[in-house]
């Protein structure tokens, strides 16, 4: 009697697991990233400028990143300075840094090109709007580019 109960716990257990599926409210279609040939050509530009030097004046923060296309993509293809609140960019800005500096210390997980060190970025410093909007649209940049994903948040334009 004990086997026959222990084998039918063991059956519905199995069941209730395996039966279980992922259900999302994005078909893959929404999923994908969209990525216009403006978008493309804006990565794959040969920038005078490959160098975007990301500061506030008013502080002595600053962040340098040095990837082709990203000066372009910036200036063509990511929202205006204003469209986000700077409350929205730190709050996001402070989850891709966690995960950015994740994949930075594991180089045998993440590609070392890619991630090839952290970002000192702290929520209890007010870095100013510049330095915001432009490290929250590298991100947004880096994940569509790359195709990956930094965060809970669909890398999106819209």
């Amino acid at each position: 009697m004990k086997y026959i109960i222990t084998l039918t716990t063991l059956l519905l257990l199995f069941l209730s697991c395996s039966s279980t599926q992922k259900t999302s409210s994005y078909n893959q279609e929404e999923m994908d990233l969209n990525i216009s040939e403006e978008e493309k050509n804006a990565f794959n530009a040969k920038d005078t400028q490959d160098t975007v030097r990301i500061a506030d004046d008013k502080t002595e923060y600053e962040i340098i990143i040095i990837d082709p296309g990203y000066y372009s993509w910036l200036n063509s293809i990511a929202h205006p300075e204003g469209y986000y609140s700077q409350e929205y960019l730190e709050n996001r800005n402070n989850i891709y840094v966690i995960n950015w500096n994740q994949r930075a210390m594991n180089p045998m997980l993440y590609d070392p090109n890619l991630y090839e060190m952290q970002i000192d970025y702290s929520p209890n410093i007010d870095y100013g709007y510049e330095v915001n909007y432009k490290l929250y649209n590298y991100f947004l940049y880096f994940q569509r580019k790359y195709n990956q994903r930094l965060g809970p948040f669909y890398p999106r334009l819209n």
